[in-house]
């Protein structure tokens, strides 16, 4: 299984054009095969920070999804919300089992 996870900075005015984007990509995104989990959730305490989890089957899965027609127009629309910084990193999981 592969993590991705980490946090997208960007204009806090643009804060309801980020969520409208995020959503369509989100909704196009749970579609896909091997996608285990997607979610993206603004920070409570900072209107302009949001943070990004996913779990994906396979790196194979991983890469259709950044060859789908839904990333590639959320890649357009992330370049006007003002982007400050982008932190994401890919993990590689070998178990998964409950916190206790």
């Amino acid at each position: 299984m592969l993590v991705i996870a980490g946090e997208i900075a960007i204009d806090p005015a643009r804060r309801a054009a980020a969520i409208a984007t995020v959503l369509r990509m989100a909704e196009e995104t749970r579609k896909e095969a091997g996608c285990a989990q997607y979610v993206f959730s603004g920070d409570l305490g900072d209107p302009g920070r949001f943070r990004i989890f996913e779990e994906w089957e396979s790196q194979a899965a991983l890469d259709a999804h950044f060859a789908s027609p839904h990333m590639a127009a959320f890649q357009t629309a992330i370049a006007e919300l003002g982007v400050r910084s982008m932190t994401i990193r890919r993990y590689e999981v070998s178990s998964v089992g409950p916190l206790r």
